[in-house]
């Protein structure tokens, strides 16, 4: 989750007196359209936002007189709001409209927005607007913002001669055109295969009702995770194992191949003109480890940890295979999810599937919900207005009567939407120097659960703990987004590889007994057994290594890809990068960095997956002691950690909570909990 999305219509705002920027922000943006039938409603509304942006711009590159807080950063912070608005609006039209013309409308949209937003960033009038503002009497959060602005300039190429920000122009336009296509074969690659009944044996009874054989007797699925994951883990056919897995590790090729080197290759060419030796240290010098060297290292040291763990994890579901191949010293990468499922249930006594049946999709909606009014003082309704599509939900926070948030909950697959799931913020909460609020954050969540079934369709534990996750970022949004001045610190606006820590961190939630006893209930109402959540926690260490040493050989694809320009064979060299820290290598037919989608919205920084870990597991150490219900610490995280947004540094925020510096201690502890 990366995107800084506000569905927004912002009026034309000239350059006024300190008064007029006093009126609501609410007044100035227009609500996402929901409802909307046709490609040409979006791309008018483009259009509209496209003028607005410009005119924003042109008025704060033409302002006269001193530079100031009230006036030239105001100016420059409505700029943002636009900015992230429209950006957002966009990528929620690509991700979840139903056609494919109104979600190409969406993503023709999303360049154009990213087009101005590279101008704006290397606007050189603007920058020396921005520089030009006094420092000494300022607040701690807005020098914060308005330092971390400049860096942002001159990350992007602000001080170069004109020629050469002209061509920088000319290469960020093009890089935004190429990750929207890139985007967009992903959604389009989805491949499907067919299956003979008896080959479905294994998998969830559910899942065997919602699919039936057609009149040839063949069972038609696809590369959908509601298809895909059920298959992988519980399908007894390791022939048809192996037909998803080569399905699904061939997505978006060979179409995306031609555009991820072209990619490549325009990352390093814009690096080389920004005087850097590639686009991994263009874009590390803004986060929290800032150089490729510090992530080297931190791989280095996480795969010291995880591979004692990762080979344990290797040889128990080798022996387990080896039960039926005695000869066998190795398995197929698409035998190691089943594999895992089979050591659970005869190590562990844990059954996925046993468990299956207490997650229906609304039961565990409305624990989620109930968990966060009772963690963190909050009343959660649903919200009356148009969604674009009948499955979606939307809601809105309160707190002592007043809105604080609001949220569409997309939880669904369809034909065409984004495959993953993800957060997607749709407007930054901004408070007012009177402490009112300017404009209260929304944001979405898009997901893709099975909906087959009871109570909205049964989940495994595993889209639980996702759905948990990127709830995570949704609530980070709306709890950053109460005090802020600034709609860039707003939610989720500390540096990107500390984003992912708050949500990992709250996965925790969904293994302790105390909080599934109030929602993990069967379809007789029965509560899930204390003895099925026990043998969770005993099982969920196991595979944890070996789940550790796959991230880190994909943080290792997307920082080495992005030093220096695309290798000639892509496929070849990301197997060869996987392989440094996975210990099940890829087979050489997989492609899959045609769908890898965080090469695009991640680009080298891929690795915040894993430095995130690191700092969940430490902030967890605070609830591990004092209580996953106690609500002080709750109402402490959401005020230190949440509700700062990105006022300060990251680093800064965990020590508040946690009174210390960041720690490796409980990662450690973690991967040594299954010898």
């Amino acid at each position: 989750m990366r995107n800084r999305l506000v569905a927004s219509l912002l009026t034309a705002v000239a350059l006024v007196p300190q008064a007029a920027y006093a009126r609501p922000v609410d007044a100035l943006l227009g609500p996402i359209l929901a409802d909307v039938r046709d490609a040409a409603a979006i791309n008018a509304r483009c259009d509209t936002l496209v003028a607005e942006l410009g005119k924003l711009k042109a008025g704060l590159e033409g302002e006269k007189g001193a530079a100031t807080v009230a006036g030239t950063l105001q100016h420059y912070d409505d700029l943002v709001a636009l900015l992230s608005g429209a950006g957002g609006e966009a990528t929620a039209y690509r991700e979840t409209l139903t056609s494919d013309a109104l979600r190409q409308a969406g993503s023709a949209c999303e360049v154009r927005i990213g087009e101005v937003n590279n101008a704006v960033s290397l606007s050189r009038p603007i920058y020396d607007r921005l520089k030009a503002i006094p420092t000494a009497k300022l607040d701690p959060a807005t020098r914060t913002y308005l330092k971390r602005t400049l860096t942002a300039f001159e990350v992007a190429g602000v001080a170069l001669p004109p020629e050469q920000r002209a061509k920088a122009q000319a290469l960020s336009d093009k890089l935004a055109a190429l990750g929207s296509k890139f985007d967009k074969n992903i959604a389009d690659g989805r491949k499907t295969f067919t299956a003979d009944p008896a080959e479905l044996e294994g998998t969830p009874p559910d899942f065997i009702a919602a699919h039936k054989p057609a009149a040839d007797g063949k069972i038609t699925l696809s590369t959908n995770y509601t298809d895909y994951f059920p298959i992988m883990q519980s399908a007894k056919s390791e022939a048809l194992r192996r037909r998803a897995y080569e399905a699904f590790m061939t997505r978006a090729y060979p179409a995306n191949d031609a555009v991820l080197r072209e990619i490549l290759d325009t990352r390093q060419e814009l690096a080389t003109l920004l005087g850097k030796p590639d686009h991994a240290s263009v874009q590390l010098s803004t986060m929290m480890l800032d150089t490729p060297a510090k992530v080297e290292k931190l791989l280095t040291d996480m795969d010291a940890i995880a591979r004692p763990a990762g080979e344990r994890d290797f040889a128990r579901k080798l022996a387990m295979w080896r039960k039926d191949h005695p000869e066998a010293t190795t398995y197929g990468a698409w035998n190691g999810a089943y594999l895992s499922q089979q050591v659970q249930k005869a190590d562990y006594a844990y059954d996925a599937q046993e468990a299956r049946q207490y997650f229906a999709y609304n039961r565990v909606r409305d624990g989620i919900l109930r968990l966060t009014e009772q963690m963190f003082g909050v009343e959660i309704r649903p919200w009356a207005t148009p969604v674009w599509d009948k499955a979606v939900e939307a809601y809105e926070m309160r707190e002592k009567g007043r809105v604080i948030g609001r949220f569409y909950l997309d939880a669904h697959p369809r034909e065409g939407k984004y495959e993953h799931a993800n957060a997607v913020p749709l407007r930054a909460g901004i408070v007012g120097e009177n402490g009112r609020a300017r404009s209260v954050p929304v944001a979405m969540l898009v997901m893709n659960l099975s909906a087959d079934g009871p109570d909205g369709g049964l989940l495994g534990h595993s889209d639980a703990v996702t759905f948990f996750h990127e709830y995570g970022h949704l609530i980070h949004h709306i709890f950053g987004g109460q005090t802020q001045r600034w709609a860039g610190q707003s939610g989720v606006a500390t540096e990107w590889d500390f984003v992912e820590a708050p949500s990992q961190m709250l996965e925790e939630w969904m293994y302790d007994y105390d909080t599934l006893k109030a929602f993990a209930k069967n379809a007789k109402g029965e509560v899930i057994p204390r003895k099925l959540v026990d043998a969770a926690n005993r099982a969920r260490y196991f595979d944890l290594g070996m789940g550790d040493q796959r991230q880190l050989g994909l943080s290792n694809i997307s920082l080495r890809l992005h030093q220096g320009k695309a290798p000639a064979d892509l496929g070849a060299r990301v197997r060869e990068l996987d392989a440094r820290f996975s210990l099940l290598p890829l087979p050489e037919w997989t492609q899959f960095q045609d769908s890898f989608g965080h090469l695009n919205g991640y680009g080298a920084v891929y690795y915040t997956y894993r430095w995130s870990k690191v700092i969940a597991d430490d902030l967890f150490t605070r609830f591990q002691r004092d209580g996953l219900h106690n609500t002080k610490v709750a109402m402490d995280y959401r005020t230190k950690v949440l509700g700062a947004g990105g006022t300060k540094p990251a680093a800064d925020l965990v020590k508040a909570f946690l009174g210390r510096p960041i720690s490796l201690d409980a990662y450690k502890a973690e991967l040594a909990k299954d010898k």
